[in-house]
């Protein structure tokens, strides 16, 4: 079991003691979302490694910022800065980002890897670039640079 899938439940523990309900909503969640992509890859207890934990703790964040932006919308600030709380429990899942200087060295990496020579091979230089981040890269950041780069 990754290291992060483990420290999950004993937040969760710590979140109950405390009675912090805006991160044991948040950790519910993601635990749950967790058990259903290990149902998913292989039947429940089917063990999911650090990348895949990494990717669905994103993905929770990324329903949020989507949430958030609804919320904003209807003018609902109070359901809004919920969500934008929940983001910030969820966003301690997170290796420290990349900087702007990393993130262009991992797709001039990706270019020579794949040997890509235009915008036909943004697929193959965006997954070779996923790999390389490791996580640590937002995809919008990741997609726009490799866009440039091939421009």
């Amino acid at each position: 079991m990754s290291d992060t899938a483990k420290r999950i439940p004993e937040d969760i523990k710590t979140a109950m003691k405390a009675k912090d309900s805006l991160s044991l909503n948040a950790l519910r969640a993601l635990k749950s979302a967790l058990t259903n992509a290990s149902i998913e890859k292989g039947g429940l207890g089917t063990e999911l490694d650090e990348g895949e934990v990494l990717a669905i703790v994103r993905k929770q964040i990324k329903q949020r910022n989507d949430s958030v932006e609804q919320f904003e919308k209807a003018g609902r600030g109070e359901l809004a800065a919920t969500e934008k709380s929940e983001i910030e429990v969820l966003s301690r899942y997170l290796p420290a980002a990349m900087s702007e200087e990393e993130l262009l060295k991992v797709v001039e990496q990706a270019v020579a890897d794949t040997g890509a020579a235009g915008k036909a091979d943004m697929g193959k230089v965006m997954k070779r670039a996923q790999e390389l981040a490791d996580g640590r890269a937002d995809g919008k950041l990741l997609s726009g640079a490799v866009m440039k780069r091939l421009g």
